[in-house]
């Protein structure tokens, strides 16, 4: 976890050294955010590429081992899935569904146009031990409709929405961390430096300061090009 109010103590100790103005905390909170989920996105494309490269056998350089580490921080197991009219309601903070399973039985995702083909079939169509499931938006259809079991499934799930909170004293904002809306960082610790370099860059081009938006850029470019060669 990385503490929200570090970040933006540098962020805002990097734009008054070189004399650039403040942000406020409202246009930190929705920078912050985007910056967030740029990384946490970016670990799936990374994840894939270098898969195909394949892994480097080293405790500490293994990037595969390192990306996948950060993606475990939001990892959820043994999720409850609650049923209505039918249906299995999926999590709210869902990115990408992993597993579903009941009675250690995992059920297998297939399209509409798959079922339709393997329920006409006495041997293919799907049974309590080898069921299947189609996926809606926000929930999920299992096949045969008679399963009472607990099913739980495995999922990624989005970072929560960092919020610096604070109160105002004759105008000014202080950080109050204790505010029921407060929000950290749910990254991981690594990449602290990649969000304040990408938050300068978001706050150079609001301002529309091409030199904070080539330093910034410069300093993230050659810290993910340190990570990845």
């Amino acid at each position: 976890m990385i503490s929200v109010d570090t970040v933006y103590q540098r962020v805002l100790a990097i734009l008054n050294k070189e004399n650039r103005g403040y942000m406020t905390p409202q246009e930190f909170n929705l920078m912050a955010n985007q910056a967030q989920l740029e990384i946490f996105e970016q670990y799936f494309y990374d994840l894939n590429q270098f898969n195909r490269a394949g892994e480097i056998n080293n405790e500490y350089a293994n990037i595969v081992k390192n990306i996948k580490e950060k993606i475990n921080l939001f990892k959820i197991e043994n999720y409850n899935l609650s049923i209505s009219s039918g249906k299995y309601t999926l999590p709210s903070n869902l990115y990408r569904l992993g597993t579903v399973q009941y009675n250690n039985n995992e059920v297998e995702p297939i399209s509409t146009n798959e079922y339709i083909y393997i329920n006409k079939s006495p041997l293919a169509k799907p049974t309590t031990t080898y069921p299947v499931y189609i996926r809606e938006s926000d929930s999920i259809l299992i096949y045969p409709t008679d399963i009472v079991s607990t099913v739980v499934c495995s999922y990624i799930k989005k970072p929560a929405k960092v919020n610096w909170t604070y109160f105002e004293v004759d105008g000014v904002a202080l950080y109050n961390s204790s505010a029921a809306d407060h929000q950290n960082y749910e990254l991981h610790p690594s990449e602290e430096t990649i969000l304040v370099n990408k938050i300068l860059t978001y706050a150079g081009l609001s301002i529309k300061q091409t030199d904070i938006i080539q330093v910034a850029d410069g300093k993230e470019n050659k810290k993910i090009t340190q990570e990845k060669s």
